[in-house]
């Protein structure tokens, strides 16, 4: 069971696995897209790259492996093959009792590295849309995780100071970014473990 800090005035909670077990699909969707570009893309890679945004992450790749992927034509791939396992999602229910527990109670906002598109379904399919006016997601910043500019954002638009906001993160971009931010952290990984099969 996870405890909120008792300053807190306003919650963020990053979306693919933190509220959504997505991160297993994400894996496997970014394996099929790279692996015919020669990248050994395993565990430890893409836990380091989680809350990029797509064209950053490739980017990265490429930077990483000498590559030249072509973003949007990568990028379709990863998410055509990721679309196929979407209904599979299911919410991660020690951060959506959190979500159920202070809804209405205190100011909540979502601030993902994915589309609005890609969260609007995600929240869709696990059923936890109606909880949240306030979603911030790689469309609406210039710097994604780990720049603090989402969280800043969310804040913002909850009207809460960001000392006084605890942030939900699997990722270690988000948990940093959390941190420039001036926000307390919840590390997801101490109470949820997401299980990777290639």
């Amino acid at each position: 069971m996870i405890t909120i800090p008792t300053n807190a005035k306003g919650l963020i909670f990053d979306l693919d696995g933190t509220i959504a077990n997505t991160m297993p699909n994400h894996f496997k969707a970014w394996r099929h897209a790279v692996t015919p570009y020669g990248i050994d893309f395993d565990k430890e890679l893409f836990l380091s790259l989680t809350g990029m945004p797509k064209a950053a992450t490739i980017a990265k790749l490429n930077e990483l492996f000498g590559t030249d992927m072509d973003p949007i034509a990568v990028g379709v791939t990863k998410d055509s093959y990721f679309n196929t396992l979407i209904n599979l999602t299911e919410k991660i229910e020690v951060v959506t009792n959190v979500i159920e527990q202070y809804h209405t109670k205190l100011p909540m906002a979502i601030g993902t590295g994915s589309t609005f598109k890609g969260a609007k379904q995600t929240l869709k399919i696990i059923r936890m849309q109606q909880y949240f006016n306030i979603v911030i997601t790689s469309d609406d910043v210039v710097h994604g995780k780990p720049h603090p500019e989402t969280f800043l954002k969310c804040a913002e638009k909850m009207k809460v100071s960001p000392d006084k906001c605890v942030v939900f993160e699997d990722g270690e971009l988000g948990i940093q970014a959390a941190k420039t931010a001036g926000m307390m952290v919840i590390d997801i990984n101490k109470y949820f473990k997401t299980e990777f099969v290639k």
